[in-house]
C-alpha cells in the first residue's frame, strides 16, 4: 500500500512538475498576452494542483490534507474567472493582438466611448 501511494504522489508530482514547465515556456514564448495568458491560466492552475494534490496524498496529517485539496478547489475555481477578467481589460484597453491572428470575436462587440457591451452587437457569420 505504501508503495502504491508514493508510486501516486511521484506520479502527480511529476504531472504538476511538467505542466508548470509548460506554463514558464508558454509565457516566455507565445507572442501576445492572450495567448501568454491562455498557457499561463490553464497550465499553471492544473500543474499547481496536482502538487497540492500530491501533497494531500503524501501527507499523513488529515489537517494538511484538507487544507491542500481545499487549496487545489480554489485554484481550480478563480484561476479562469481572473484570467478572463484580465483578458477583457486587456482587450477593452486595446492591448494589441498578435499580427498573426486570423479572427477577432469580440470586434463591434463593445461600445468604444463606454467600454461596456453594444446594444446590437455585429451578427456572427459561421465558418465556411
Amino acid at each position: 500500500m505504501e508503495l502504491l501511494r508514493t508510486a501516486l504522489v511521484i506520479g502527480l508530482a511529476t504531472i504538476g512538475a511538467g505542466l508548470l514547465l509548460i506554463a514558464a515556456v508558454g509565457t516566455l514564448r507565445l507572442p501576445d498576452l492572450f495567448l501568454r495568458m491562455s498557457a499561463t491560466s490553464k497550465a499553471s492552475s492544473l500543474g499547481a494542483s496536482c502538487l497540492l494534490v500530491a501533497l494531500a496524498v503524501a501527507s499523513t496529517d488529515v489537517g494538511i490534507a484538507v487544507r491542500a485539496l481545499a487549496g487545489a478547489t480554489f485554484l481550480l475555481l478563480t484561476t479562469p474567472v481572473g484570467a478572463h477578467m484580465i483578458g477583457r481589460a486587456a482587450y477593452l484597453s486595446d492591448t494589441p493582438l498578435w499580427k498573426g491572428t486570423v479572427r477577432d470575436d469580440l470586434r463591434g462587440c463593445y461600445d468604444p466611448d463606454t467600454r461596456t457591451l453594444a446594444a446590437h452587437p455585429p451578427a456572427k457569420t459561421p465558418d465556411a
